[in-house]
């Protein structure tokens, strides 16, 4: 895969560059130390991936992705030094298109190295192939009692990648302040993010925003945001639970395999969401759902920073309805206030 890297740090770049030559199925086009540079050198070479800074000189990491996707549309990883320091930034250049974010790795760290070339060939695999899930096997999840007076018959499901958080935090800052229903949100992000996108979400919510762990029972009122160490799936009690199979899919959680567990379950309302993404993650298990005769929207075109995923759902029949992402936030706050 051929890819530029982005970084005003002649250390982070150095590691990254390093890091990348221990695989070779990967090629550095090109070194750029700003935002500016980084720019002119995907106009005239557009890599197939490029590892985006966050703080620069000039241009900072988000607007560099805003107008890459706007003028070169490439796939953008967030490579940041800081986690908790540029994570705002970093949903922020989510928001305009990035894939994904993972910190940045360092020299004689074989650990971060690793986890770090894993990411890039998962994000390899997404470019490579257009290959579903149509025949994912959905692991059985245990039928549970009702362990919560508060357990929900309503759920909100938010599937979404590449723009997500942006699109994620619109929807949440009109959601009526008291509701019968749960919102589950499942957004491709490495596992070293999901804590820190919670509590973003949150400040952009009046409603609580918390991660689903394993056993938890989802509660109405409450905005729920899937973990990333397995596939989150719901059984017919609102009950979380995380599997590690399907292991060879490109995204974990992905979209699928939650869609298809509330399909196969589900004995409540649901209104299921794909909105901006890359590939096709969500389209099958949408699909499930409209077979159910559940409500099932996906974003439009040009409401989306990356028309992927929605693009796939509508191709298939999946959704009801194509709709810009304030008329799906309208529905969404229509259907919770009328119950």
């Amino acid at each position: 895969m051929k890819i530029g890297i982005v970084n005003d740090s002649p250390m982070a770049l150095r590691a990254i560059a390093r890091t990348l030559e221990t695989s070779s199925g990967h090629q550095v086009l090109w070194l750029a130390r700003s935002g500016e540079e980084a720019l002119n050198y995907c106009l005239k070479q557009l890599p197939e991936l490029v590892l985006m800074d966050m703080v620069m000189p000039g241009l900072n990491g988000a607007e560099t992705t805003r107008q890459i996707i706007h003028k070169c549309p490439t796939t953008i990883l967030v490579v940041t030094a800081s986690v908790e320091g540029n994570c705002g930034l970093a949903f922020q250049a989510m928001g305009e298109g990035a894939l994904d974010v993972i910190a940045t790795p360092r020299l004689n760290e074989p650990r971060e190295q690793a986890a770090f070339l894993k990411k890039i060939n998962q994000i390899a695999t997404l470019i490579s192939t257009t290959s579903g899930t149509k025949s994912i096997r959905i692991p059985k999840t245990t039928d549970y009692r009702y362990t919560n007076a508060d357990n929900p018959n309503r759920l909100v499901i938010i599937g979404c990648s590449a723009g997500g958080p942006a699109a994620s935090a619109e929807i949440l800052r009109h959601l009526p302040g008291a509701s019968g229903a749960a919102v589950v949100i499942l957004q491709h992000i490495d596992a070293g993010f999901v804590t820190e996108l919670a509590g973003w979400l949150g400040n952009q919510s009046k409603w609580p925003v918390r991660v689903a762990n394993e056993g938890e029972v989802l509660f109405h009122g409450t905005v729920w945001l899937a973990g990333a160490t397995g596939h989150l799936l719901l059984d017919k009690n609102a009950q979380a639970h995380y599997s590690t199979e399907p292991s060879q899919l490109s995204f974990r959680p992905s979209i699928d395999v939650l869609l298809n567990s509330i399909a196969g379950c589900w004995q409540g309302n649901v209104i299921a969401v794909i909105l901006t993404g890359m590939g096709n993650d969500g389209a099958q298990g949408l699909l499930a759902l409209r077979k159910r005769g559940f409500v099932t929207f996906a974003q439009d075109q040009q409401s989306s920073a990356i028309f992927g995923m929605p693009k796939a759902a509508a191709e298939c029949g999946a959704a009801t309805e194509v709709l810009s992402l304030q008329q799906i936030t309208a529905r969404i706050t229509e259907w919770i206030e009328k119950g």
